[in-house]
């Protein structure tokens, strides 16, 4: 089995980033400044070029019909700013036969005249690339009239070595900035992502089962979001894991008393001899059994409610819904087959964003308790009041104590009078899922009975 790669560290990551930022704009400065150097050059040297051949045609003169020309010194001199450069120069007359030239065998096929002044163009000088100038001047005398060229050129080598001196100097400095700016970098960049090394720290040094939020104080907003997420799901997961601490705990807790009197009924029942007697003491085993299966079944009920309101998307459901599949169970028959119960509810939907399964869960907690310790008739029903979406059970007795009511979401919150007939696990169901869906639990007592209900946002987007 291979090794995973080994992922790039962040710090890698963003320096790599910085790095190609800087050379790339690097090169683009670098081909700017060889583009600009060039045309420096080249329009340096043409000057030069077009000066030399003004100044030799300048010192041409008409004399016996011919034209003559005398080489101005100062022409030369403006040549000689390019010591290393081959150089070149010629006079033809109107038809193009030379007057002079620095070499007669060599000859530099010009460009055809034309109305400008001056033209520049490219050719070869002894197979070396060159730059020439024609330069045209028009005579109109009386022995002599026509157009004189002269032609001046020389080889690039100047050129050249000026592109690059003034590359050089251009990107010496830019290099050396491109250093500091590296350097500033990296010392930017590991002083940026310096918190995530104390949260790294934070989190190795912390216990298997310490959930706590982690501090977000004077940190980027950046690392405050992901911190909040972060805080977040570790509130998720610290409640997940409560719930399975609770479930754990309450059915060690709650299971030990059933079972040890179940093994006292039926020891008893085995050891009876009076057939009376042990029929008595099998009822007694068969109510612990049942009472025992209906713990077991709450406590199951609690924590599937609590991890279904942690993890299961919120739906639009219907209120009405909900009331209808509740009444719908044979557990309401089962309960006391011989109450009466009602369904209220209207035509227009209650709907909330919610989980079905929960809600029916906690309706069917209340619709169980008024069915078992409520007077008949008992009502389910399902509105709108006061712009809130409303899921009620209603019966027309006194409704429970007040010390249970005061207790309301406590796990194992019995009556003195229920005993093994409650296992006190209904009314924190009911409440769990109020608070899980923003929602809450409300009790009213009247002449008319006693009502329970639980009161959630309305959802009028969907209705």
């Amino acid at each position: 089995m291979t090794d995973p790669p080994m992922m790039q560290s962040l710090t890698a990551r963003v320096f790599g980033t910085v790095f190609a930022i800087l050379v790339l704009g690097g090169v683009l400065v670098a081909v700017s400044i060889f583009w600009n150097g060039r045309q420096a050059a080249r329009q340096s040297y043409d000057r030069i070029l077009f000066g030399a051949a003004s100044d030799i045609a300048e010192s041409i003169r008409i004399q016996q019909g011919k034209p003559l020309v005398d080489l101005p010194v100062s022409a030369f001199e403006l040549l000689a700013q390019a010591p290393e450069d081959r150089i070149y120069y010629a006079i033809l007359d109107p038809g193009r036969d030379p007057i002079t030239s620095v070499d007669a065998r060599q000859t530099i096929e010009p460009p055809p005249r034309s109305a400008e002044p001056a033209r520049f163009f490219d050719a070869e000088l002894d197979g070396e690339p060159a730059r020439f100038v024609q330069v045209t001047r028009r005579f109109t005398e009386r022995d002599f009239s026509g157009a004189v060229d002269v032609i001046v050129g020389q080889t690039l080598r100047a050129r050249q070595a000026m592109t690059t001196e003034l590359m050089l100097n251009a990107l010496l400095p830019m290099a050396a900035a491109g250093i500091l700016l590296m350097a500033i970098a990296a010392f930017v960049v590991r002083s940026a992502l310096r918190p995530l090394d104390a949260l790294v720290s934070d989190l190795t040094g912390r216990d298997p089962y310490d959930l706590t939020p982690m501090p977000t104080d004077k940190l980027p907003r950046e690392l405050q979001v992901m911190l909040s997420a972060m805080n977040r799901f570790m509130a998720r997961l610290d409640g997940q894991i409560e719930a399975m601490r609770n479930l754990i705990s309450d059915t060690a807790h709650q299971l030990r008393t059933p079972v040890a009197a179940i093994q006292v009924h039926a020891e008893s029942a085995t050891a009876e001899k009076d057939e009376a007697a042990r029929h008595r003491a099998l009822d007694r085993l068969l109510l612990r059994t049942s009472s025992l299966g209906k713990l077991l079944d709450q406590l199951l009920s609690r924590a599937l409610v609590v991890h279904r309101t942690d993890s299961v998307a919120r739906t639009p459901v219907d209120l009405r819904e909900v009331a209808l599949e509740v009444m719908d169970r044979d557990d309401s028959l089962a309960l006391a087959p011989d109450k009466e119960l009602r369904l209220v509810i209207g035509e227009k939907p209650v709907i909330v964003l919610a989980d079905a399964f929960s809600l029916q869960e906690a309706a069917r907690n209340l619709l169980g308790n008024a069915l078992k310790y409520g007077k008949p008739p008992v009502s389910i029903g399902a509105g709108q009041e006061n712009g809130k979406a409303v899921l009620w059970v209603h019966d027309c007795g006194t409704g429970p104590a007040d010390d249970v009511i005061a207790r309301l979401g406590d796990r194992f919150n019995r009556s003195t009078g229920s005993r093994e007939n409650s296992t006190g696990i209904g009314l924190s169901i009911v409440s769990s899922v109020a608070a899980a869906f923003a929602g809450r639990v409300t009790i009213t007592q009247d002449e008319t009975g006693f009502r329970a209900a639980l009161v959630f946002p309305s959802s009028q987007a969907h209705s």
